[in-house]
């Protein structure tokens, strides 16, 4: 028998205080940061293409969703501030950031913390060796 995943009944994006309420038909309720979803955005680009290929996302406090897309029945893509449009957020991985919420942002803080990066700082700026190299390693040659 498999755990039916729970469906969400309701999303808001709340623009002002940044965050995106979700509520679920039993009967959870979580409102998860903007910024928290962006950096723990289940896209390749963020994750890389395989275990220590993360890349660690910074200078996100600010960022905004400008639209949400429905994909099919199970997920929805968010269209960030930022130009970020490639993360497909399921139903189950939507309660799983609402769930751990707090975890999850510990856990970027000492990632932060750990790479000796500014929350606030830049892409690209202070977290050496980052890059994925499926995506980088355009030299132009003279």
């Amino acid at each position: 028998m498999t755990k039916s995943v729970a469906q969400p009944t309701a999303l808001t994006v709340h623009r002002g205080s940044r965050m995106l309420e979700v509520a679920f038909d039993d009967g959870a309720s979580f409102r998860i940061p903007f910024e928290l979803l962006r950096v723990y955005s289940p896209s390749a680009e963020v994750r890389g293409h395989g275990p220590g290929q993360e890349v660690l996302q910074t200078g996100k406090r600010d960022v905004l969703i400008d639209a949400l897309e429905p994909v099919g029945q199970y997920a929805v893509q968010p269209v960030f501030s930022d130009g970020h449009d490639s993360g497909i957020y399921t139903w189950e991985y939507l309660y799983f950031l609402g769930q751990e919420r707090e975890r999850l942002w510990q856990e970027y803080l000492e990632k932060l913390q750990l790479a000796g990066v500014d929350r606030d700082a830049a892409m690209g700026s202070g977290a050496s060796g980052a890059s994925c190299s499926q995506h980088s390693g355009h030299r132009h040659v003279h």
